[in-house]
């Protein structure tokens, strides 16, 4: 179905082959005389289609999530962040805890604090009380924003400083609001991004109902702010596939998204590769068990984020995804690379990602092209893009500037970006509809004016752009 989804929208879309031809030539032209700024905004401007691969924790800017953990103070939740260790525990004490001691800017609600001892309290402030260097300091705490930070600066301190941050249902569903705002500003129209029902508290420390977290999520994206961005919003539920409990945790999971389809289209599987004990066949028999039980959930499962050549990605699609994340080890299993070209199966590519957390040292080793070009369905992604400080046009523009991608092939991204969407056939064939269309008044808009036709886009950009690129707003 997604393949012949792709086979539509691509013959529609020529509307005249020699049309299409013509605009693939004039982009050629544009790229050799265009300056990083004007390549920017028209990638910027031009329509996208939806994000796969994103997690709602680390999408989030770091100056969102000071702006919002300020609102939040209206629903009772304060938060105070770790601003210095005056070495108030003993030696000896258990830095692997998803709260290291020894670790700053951890992030924890007042009703942690409070049960803190006086020493303990005098090493954090209240994130609303930091002085100018501590916020700034606070901001990047959060974000690979060093040359010396990387793969285990995100995966070790990241997610531990965030913390508590992560157990604000309020905060969460608001976040996912900032980014389809984001988003739709650059022209997407679908977000497919992770996000649970579990572990979420009050102001208090009492704990939310998982349903009525549900709730909240369905109320927040049916405001009108949310509706006004044009982005369709679907959930994926994510497991951290190296757990000890993990086959308890994916039979949960997997049962709530299966009661749950308004929202939540599928199971994600999260983790780093490198640790063993979330290896794809361990779930081999419990997925298997669970299909006898539900039906309709989607896996998009991360596989071949890895250093070493494995087998990890043939073995998740064994366990029945069809969207691997990332995939960047495809290259060393000649077999599943040969199953996968002109296949139903796609791979969530996340350039800047991959780049950032040193699974390549520059993009002259990524398999992006070699996979688009052998016909693999690709489409771009965003990871945990506000670790990055990055959007969605930069993963474009990186493909442009760096594979010199045609304009066919950028459609072509964009289309199977929707057409391996998890939403329902309707909302789909709409959204294709709607990208087809929005493709084609672009393209008739640059024909007859070039860069004229977008002197009132003002791209947003962030620090990797100005860094990356030279393109700074």
């Amino acid at each position: 179905m997604r393949m012949l989804y792709l086979l539509i929208f691509l013959c529609v879309n020529s509307m005249s082959f020699a049309h299409a031809k013509t605009f693939d030539e004039e982009f050629e032209a544009f790229k050799k005389t265009a300056s990083a700024q004007a390549l920017y905004t028209f990638l910027y401007a031009m329509p996208k289609g939806g994000d796969l691969h994103n997690h709602s924790t680390g999408s989030n800017l770091s100056e969102w999530w000071y702006a919002e953990i300020l609102a939040q103070q209206e629903k009772g939740y304060r938060y105070y962040t770790k601003v210095k260790i005056n070495n108030c525990r003993a030696y000896g004490s258990n830095e692997f805890t998803q709260a290291p001691y020894l670790l700053l800017f951890v992030n924890i609600q007042a009703y942690e604090y409070e049960k803190l001892d006086s020493c303990e309290q005098s090493e954090y402030v209240g994130i609303q009380d930091l002085n100018p260097e501590q916020k700034k300091a606070w901001l990047n705490s959060i974000r690979l924003d060093k040359s010396s930070e990387g793969r285990d600066e995100f995966f070790q301190t990241h997610w531990a400083r965030i913390n508590s941050l992560m157990s604000n249902p309020y905060m969460q569903a608001n976040l996912i609001v900032k980014n389809m705002q984001a988003f739709g500003a650059e022209g997407l129209t679908y977000l497919e991004t992770d996000a649970g029902v579990r572990g979420f508290v009050h102001p208090d420390g009492s704990p939310f109902d998982s349903e009525e977290v549900y709730q909240i999520y369905l109320e927040r994206f049916a405001q009108k702010d949310a509706l006004a961005t044009g982005v369709t919003v679907r959930l994926q539920y994510a497991l951290v596939r190296f757990i000890t409990q993990a086959e308890d945790a994916l039979k949960w999971m997997y049962g709530f998204v299966a009661s749950h389809p308004e929202l939540y289209v599928g199971v994600d599987m999260v983790g780093r590769e490198d640790n063993d004990k979330g290896h794809p066949l361990r779930f081999l028999p419990t997925l298997r068990a669970l299909r006898h039980q539900y039906h309709g959930v989607n896996l998009s499962i991360h596989a071949g984020e890895s250093d070493e050549p494995n087998h990890h990605i043939r073995d998740t699609l064994l366990l029945g995804a069809t969207r691997i994340g990332h995939g960047l080890n495809l290259t060393g299993d000649p077999d599943t690379l040969l199953l996968m070209r002109y296949s139903q199966y796609l791979i969530e590519i996340n350039l800047i990602s991959n780049l950032l957390l040193e699974y390549v040292d520059d993009y002259t080793q990524h398999p992006f092209p070699e996979y688009l070009r052998l016909g693999i369905p690709v489409a771009l992604s965003t990871d945990d893009r506000g670790m990055w400080d990055s959007n969605m046009t930069d993963e474009y523009y990186t493909g442009v500037t760096n594979f010199n991608l045609s304009w066919s092939e950028l459609v072509k991204t964009g289309a199977n970006s929707l057409a391996h969407a998890f939403v329902d056939e309707k909302t789909k064939q709409q959204l294709l509809d709607d990208y087809k269309q929005r493709i084609a008044a672009f393209e008739k808009a640059f024909s007859d004016k070039k860069m004229a036709a977008f002197e009132k886009v003002k791209p947003e950009s962030y620090s990797f752009a100005c860094k990356q690129f030279k393109v700074c707003h």
